[in-house]
């Protein structure tokens, strides 16, 4: 968060240097791009990885929860639709590396928000979670199991 700070204050003060008649948009761009390259060559002193490192990062995290999304609700909407009688809800369980209660709070939260599953129970001492799924057969049991892995591989990448 410092970085950033410190990125739009460069690029203010590289507008503010120009002394031009008025705020052009693009001399502030250049000046961020100024300030992205010193902070590059700087971020060592920081003790913080460069920031736009994190910014990628979570903006990948979202483009995957998006996906999933959609193909989750999707899914739910064949089921609802086409196999109503053949749905076989239950329950599985998924033992997580997440440490921190931040981490298993939102990694629940993510599990949640995907339609078709749901977070019964969390259990701190082994990190398990149980998880109700609307459909439990191997294939899709395997796919729950992959999205929830996916969530936390980019969890752990972004509190990193």
């Amino acid at each position: 968060m410092r970085q950033v700070a410190l990125n739009i204050m460069i690029a203010i003060l590289w507008v503010l240097f120009q002394d031009e008649e008025a705020f052009h948009f693009h001399t502030f761009i250049i000046g961020y791009l100024i300030g992205i390259v010193i902070i590059y060559v700087l971020h060592k002193f920081f003790d913080q990885e460069f920031y736009p490192r994190k910014v990628w990062v979570s903006f990948k995290f979202l483009m995957v929860y998006l996906y999933q999304l959609l193909t989750a609700t999707f899914s739910i909407i064949n089921y609802v639709l086409f196999k109503a009688t053949t749905m076989n809800p239950g329950l599985v369980r998924y033992e997580t590396k997440l440490n921190t209660d931040w981490q298993v709070t939102f990694l629940t939260i993510l599990i949640i928000i995907t339609p078709g599953s749901t977070v019964i129970h969390v259990n701190r001492n082994p990190n398990l979670f149980l998880i109700h799924a609307i459909d439990v057969t191997e294939k899709e049991k395997k796919s729950l199991l992959k999205s929830i892995k996916q969530y936390e591989a980019l969890i752990m990448e972004v509190t990193k």
